[in-house]
């Protein structure tokens, strides 16, 4: 899988980034401790030198010549003991010590050498005079004494050997190089089962993704904070969780789309049958087109609906304000449902009243007062009552649709307005309904300038109140 080769090349990119920095790492602390040790060493070196110094010069005091047991017995201490050559020179820069007939000739004071003395002690990792091969500490310095009523110069160079230096670092490295490549095992493993256990963990999630995919939301993402965070698999979960809901809730839709259209068209095409047929009489023809023209006005309100939700979600939907009488507009709509009414023999009180006046978008409205209408019959118990109100307060004009029966609980009230809302007394009641009517319809009344508020008491009533701008301040 591609998910699995993106965690290899990761594991390989890591295990080259560990062995780079190791690498770095292990030159830096064997060059550093190596310095510090080769400066401990000269530091040796140097003080082994002052000493001998010192007892060679009591010699030379007490003796005028440079050959004598005593200053062989302490050459040979210090060669031995501190595993270390040293050589003295004259001014001219001949070796007089340790004296061979050939020695003066054989090993003669480096010019170089010698002005840096004469600069100052000479203390430093130097190959000159000794071997081409192989590297020495060298530890030069000079010191007077005094022969023969005078006073000699004198040079000396102490030299020790590399050795302990090369095997510190040889030590050095070793042990950084074993503990670099049990602590690199160690990681290799630690890591191979960390993506070993990413790459099982996103390759069940992208086994879930493709089953989301084709629809099947049977089984949800467990959380594992070892490659994604709780919350990640919980969004992902509610992503899927809201997926299935909008499938199921969109199958429900159509569903009842396509019933509610079928209902007016039904009626419509029986009756417009039966007038071309004769079978609807003559004198009864007229009482017959209004109930297909009745029928004809709610299918173009349910297809307004529908079409003002998809342009209400596209952001296009813009309102054309007029002054349109509200009385007339509520009693024309209720007019529609006459026949249902009718059969329910439901009470309508104070549908007289004065005419009220405001700006507002007649067609939008009128599809808000349709759908308040069309629930309050829905639910309004039988023979019941079903009233109207109609009231001007501080410029906004009231238009209020109560219905007797079972009410909204408190709990439901603050979702009715919800889209595809129905509430669980409601879903019995109402099978046919969108759950879009007080959805579509707040959005209405809001880009009307207006609001609309429900009140309700459970088991006596439900009341809708519009409250639309009498005059529009843009206008």
């Amino acid at each position: 899988m591609q998910n699995n080769n993106s965690y290899n090349k990761l594991l390989k990119y890591s295990v080259i980034l560990m062995l780079s920095v190791i690498i770095i790492l292990g030159i830096i602390i064997i060059s550093i401790s190596s310095s510090v040790y080769k400066k401990t060493e000269l530091e040796r070196l140097k003080n082994t030198g002052n000493i001998f110094i010192s007892l060679i010069r009591e010699e030379y005091n007490k003796n005028d010549f440079h050959d004598n047991d005593n200053i062989q017995k302490i050459y040979r201490l210090f060669v031995n003991e501190h595993n270390t050559d040293i050589y003295i020179y004259d001014n001219d820069g001949l070796c007089i010590f340790p004296y061979t007939q050939n020695s003066g000739n054989s090993l003669r004071l480096s010019g170089n050498i010698k002005s840096k003395i004469d600069d100052g002690q000479y203390l430093e990792l130097n190959s000159d005079g000794i071997s081409d091969k192989e590297p020495y500490l060298i530890y030069g310095d000079r010191f007077s004494i005094k022969t023969n009523n005078s006073t000699e110069k004198l040079y000396i160079l102490a030299y020790g050997s590399t050795h302990n230096i090369s095997m510190f670092t040889m030590n050095i490295f070793l042990i950084y190089f074993i503990t670099s490549v049990i602590m690199m095992i160690i990681s290799f493993i630690l890591m191979k089962k960390k993506t070993e256990i990413y790459t099982d963990y996103n390759n069940n999630i992208i086994r879930i993704l493709k089953k989301y995919s084709q629809g099947d939301f049977s089984e949800k993402i467990k959380p594992n904070n070892i490659s994604f965070p709780d919350e990640t698999a919980g969004y992902i979960n509610k992503l899927a969780s809201d997926i299935e809901t909008s499938e199921e809730t969109s199958k429900t839709f159509i569903a009842n789309v396509s019933h509610e259209l079928r209902t007016p068209i039904t009626t419509i095409g029986g009756f417009v049958d039966g007038i071309l047929d004769g079978t609807i009489p003559k004198n009864r023809r007229n009482e017959y087109l209004v109930i297909v023209s009745n029928e004809i006005q709610r299918l173009k309100i349910l297809i307004s609906s529908m079409l003002n939700m998809s342009r209400f979600e596209s952001g296009t939907l813009k309102p054309h304000f007029q002054n349109t009488n509200l009385t007339d507009l509520v009693m024309k709509t209720a007019f529609m449902f006459e026949k249902k009414i009718e059969a329910k023999n439901v009470e309508v009180e104070d549908f007289d009243a004065e005419n009220l006046f405001a700006e507002i978008d007649p067609d939008l409205i009128q599809q808000v007062i349709y759908n308040i209408i069309e629930n309050a019959v829905k639910f309004v118990n039988t023979g019941g009552k079903l009233s109207f109100r109609f009231e001007k307060e501080n410029n906004m004009c009231i238009i209020g649709i109560r219905n007797t029966g079972e009410g909204l609980r408190d709990s439901e009230i603050p979702q009715v307005f919800d889209r595809f809302y129905k509430t669980d007394s409601s879903r019995g009641k109402d099978t046919t309904g969108l759950g879009l009517g007080l959805s579509i319809s707040r959005k209405i009344v809001h880009i009307n300038n207006g609001q609309i508020v429900v009140k309700s008491v459970y088991g006596e009533y439900t009341e809708f109140q519009i409250q639309l701008p009498e005059k529009q301040k843009n206008i």
